[in-house]
């Protein structure tokens, strides 16, 4: 690790430097299309979401979006944005909803600290059926076309994979430097393609993406991961930084183009 990036972490860790970033939320709060919070329920639980709609004519492809182990932040939801402007209706649900004690989420728990300890706590059944729940409401909007994909960031590429083995009505799968699932019975109840992004420079997830081939060739799955090399870790966010580096930026932006050409397939 370059003696840059071991600051960066230390500022992290310590909290000085803030998981939030004031542009994604200026530029949210200027967008020009209809977004708002809805609440998806299930059982005795309810989570809260944020969804953009884009301004097209015909119904559209629906995309979830999961967020980073830092919740569901201002960059989430600007993400959320950015694929309703290029055509589809996005939906980023909150998996910390009724996590904080208060029985808040994201917003709530207050400090990233705070956020990751919540999320390492959260029950994998209980994400698998809160991102069910959201998958089939999102699915079943007058506005949308039946056709459902997700996609998440960090924590949440790895939980957008472990998805894929646990729902069979999603049409894709974008884990963005995620981890894969490690048992061979999980790869085997995919049924939908899977495309990963990852950062050249990120050794801790890239280590796993071999077995991840190897098992998903086994069971005869479609897996297609690319690697954006000089990236690194989060390059999706930090390539949209005004501070990015040159590597984080074009990462950012081959894989955006890649992925919205892979979203028009489906």
């Amino acid at each position: 690790m370059s003696r840059s990036a071991v600051v960066v972490l230390a500022l992290v860790l310590s909290g000085a430097l803030s998981w939030t970033q004031d542009w994604a939320k200026a530029r949210l709060e200027n967008s020009p299309r209809h977004c708002e919070w809805v609440k998806v329920q299930h059982g005795n639980r309810t989570v809260q979401a944020f969804i953009v709609y884009p301004e097209v004519k015909d119904k559209a492809t629906a995309v979830v979006v999961i967020h980073e182990i830092f919740g569901l932040t201002d960059w989430v939801r600007g993400v959320a944005d950015q694929l309703a402007e290029a055509g589809y209706i996005a939906i980023a649900p909150d998996l910390l909803s009724g996590m904080a004690p208060d029985g808040g989420g994201t917003a709530e728990l207050g400090s990233g600290d705070a956020v990751r300890r919540a999320i390492s706590s959260l029950p994998p059944d209980q994400i698998t059926k809160d991102l069910d729940a959201v998958v089939d409401y999102v699915g079943k909007l007058p506005a949308a076309n039946g056709k459902v994909a997700v996609a998440g960031f960090c924590w949440g590429g790895g939980q957008t994979f472990r998805f894929a083995t646990n729902n069979t009505r999603i049409k894709a799968a974008f884990p963005f430097y995620g981890s894969g699932p490690t048992e061979a019975a999980a790869i085997a109840r995919i049924a939908c393609p899977v495309y990963g992004f990852y950062g050249g420079n990120d050794a801790r997830v890239n280590a796993t993406v071999p077995n991840s081939v190897e098992l998903m060739k086994a069971a005869n799955k479609v897996y297609e991961p690319v690697t954006y090399e000089g990236a690194g870790h989060g390059f999706m966010r930090a390539g949209e930084a005004p501070d990015a580096n040159a590597a984080n930026k074009k990462g950012r932006a081959d894989a955006w183009q890649r992925w919205l050409e892979l979203l028009k397939k489906l």
